[in-house]
């Protein structure tokens, strides 16, 4: 059972909403600032990158409501729905109306387990289409701004501002993420405060050096990241799909989720198949060090000598330091910090909402089983190793329970 749906996560609920609906508006104001600034090229690539990540979005928020359960849709029209959709407004309506089945669970009289299933359901959803437009449309602005700021050679305060708090919101979309998966494991044991600081700091620490190295070899060569980046996509494409996905309900838009998993893997890991996730983390951090590296050294090599970011060098030097510390304290994390260790120690389990039967996978809930997420439950068996009782499988170490992000 998920963890119980309350005032706290209501606010924080509330307050994902209003950071949602904020982005959209800063996005205009900082377009508008560029296209002021005589550089519509910037105004039009900000807008350009909202409205990819938007789409791919919306997309997947009304392909996952077609799929739903009659009884988890909205009561909206399908009409109205689509009409959403199209105007790119699904994410917002969807934020929206969780707000409003949270707000009916928190203040009722009686404790409901189908509504605090049906609240689960709705944060589960958001939760994965924030990382989506985190990754899809954040992300590679922040890499757009740090490239603004460093080819002026000036930052103004809201842009230094927008640094901070846009790393800040990238790596806590992945942390909420994680948190989110974890509500599938039933015996488990929640993340404590130094899992969670350690786990935000490992992603921090992993993408802070991918975007740099990005940026700087785009400060160079602005146009050839237009080349880098299909290419790269395109090998996580092709690997992705070579792992083999089962997260859609049909093939045309499991190629969606594939094609926006790959856009994720530019910058951060992120698992897609149930096994043993150490030699495809190693595959995976060795092609993107290596990546990284040589967008490094060709900044480097190729800069004038009279260059103006001669101070971005120390800088340059620390990036791999600061890759190798990320991954130091992901080791850290996994061998010492995750919850499954502390359940192995008191001699308990982490089980994903699932029974192991002859037949497979069945849940164990008497409740209706159209209100578990589907989706978001087939990411919980990929992303952690089922452990079970003595005489069956056992955990194995941290390579064993590795997780999705």
């Amino acid at each position: 059972m998920a963890p119980r749906f309350g005032p706290l996560q209501l606010a924080l609920a509330a307050a994902g909403t209003a950071s949602a609906a904020l982005d959209v508006c800063a996005d205009g104001w900082v377009a508008a600032g560029y296209a002021r600034g005589g550089r519509p090229g910037l105004a039009a690539l900000v807008l350009a990158l909202r409205a990819a990540g938007s789409v791919a979005t919306q997309a997947c928020s009304w392909l996952w409501l077609r799929s739903d359960p009659p009884a988890l849709r909205p009561a909206a029209s399908p009409a109205l729905l689509n009409a959403l959709h199209l105007l790119q407004l699904g994410f917002l309506f969807r934020c929206l109306h969780a707000l409003k089945v949270g707000w009916n669970v928190c203040w009722a009289a009686e404790e409901e387990d189908e509504e605090q299933s049906r609240m689960a359901f709705l944060s589960h959803d958001i939760s994965m289409l924030r990382l989506f437009e985190t990754f899809l449309e954040n992300t590679p602005q922040l890499t757009l701004l740090l490239y603004v700021i460093l080819q002026t050679n000036k930052a103004e305060p809201s842009q230094g501002l927008g640094l901070c708090t846009t790393f800040l919101c990238v790596t806590w979309s992945l942390l909420d993420y994680h948190q989110s998966l974890r509500s599938f494991l039933q015996d488990k044991y929640e993340l404590s405060v130094s899992s969670s600081v350690v786990y935000f700091l490992w992603n921090l620490l992993l993408i802070c050096p991918r975007i740099l190295t990005v940026t700087l070899f785009a400060l160079l060569w602005p146009y050839a990241v237009a080349v880098h980046f299909p290419l790269v996509w395109l090998a996580m494409f092709l690997w992705v799909s070579l792992q083999g996905t089962d997260f859609m309900e049909s093939p045309g838009p499991e190629q969606l989720y594939r094609a926006i998993v790959a856009v994720v893997l530019y910058f951060s890991w992120f698992n897609v198949s149930q096994g043993r996730t150490l030699y495809r983390s190693i595959i995976y951090h060795g092609f993107i060090l290596v990546d990284s590296t040589l967008l490094a050294l060709s900044w480097l090599w190729c800069r004038s000598p009279s260059d103006e970011h001669s101070y971005l060098i120390p800088v340059v030097s620390a990036a791999l330091p600061c890759y190798l510390l990320g991954l130091a304290l992901r080791v850290t994390y996994y061998k010492w910090l995750h919850p499954n260790l502390r359940a192995r120690r008191e001699g308990g389990f982490d089980e994903v909402d699932a029974n192991r039967r002859s037949s497979g996978m069945e849940l164990p809930s008497p409740l209706e089983p159209d209100l578990v997420n589907k989706r978001m439950r087939w990411l919980a068996q990929t992303q952690f190793s089922i452990s079970w009782p003595v005489g069956q499988h056992s955990l194995n170490g941290a390579a064993a329970v590795e997780s999705a992000v």
